[in-house]
């Protein structure tokens, strides 16, 4: 049985972009697509790259430490549980 790679949505453009085995992150995905993040630590720490999710869930490999509301997500330490769409 093979899965299927998960699609992520920029909710602005509707563009879709699709992260690769390689990729650690979904800001590393979102580099790779050219498509610009603010970020500083790249581990969770400051929450300069908070996004919002409209759709779908992520999975941290572990809690970061910044503080996130409800409905925010940190790119720089996720990964893709699924489909998701993001307001980027």
């Amino acid at each position: 049985m093979t899965t299927k790679p998960a699609r992520i949505t920029l909710s602005h453009s509707g563009k879709m972009v699709e992260p690769e085995l390689h990729h650690s992150s979904l800001l590393q995905t979102l580099e790779h697509h050219q498509l610009q993040v603010e970020y500083q630590c790249r581990e969770g720490y400051c929450g300069s790259c908070r996004v919002k999710l409209c759709k779908g869930q992520v999975c941290y490999a572990s809690q970061p430490l910044a503080f996130i509301q409800q409905g925010e997500i940190l790119p720089c330490c996720c990964q893709p549980d699924g489909d998701i769409e993001i307001e980027l």
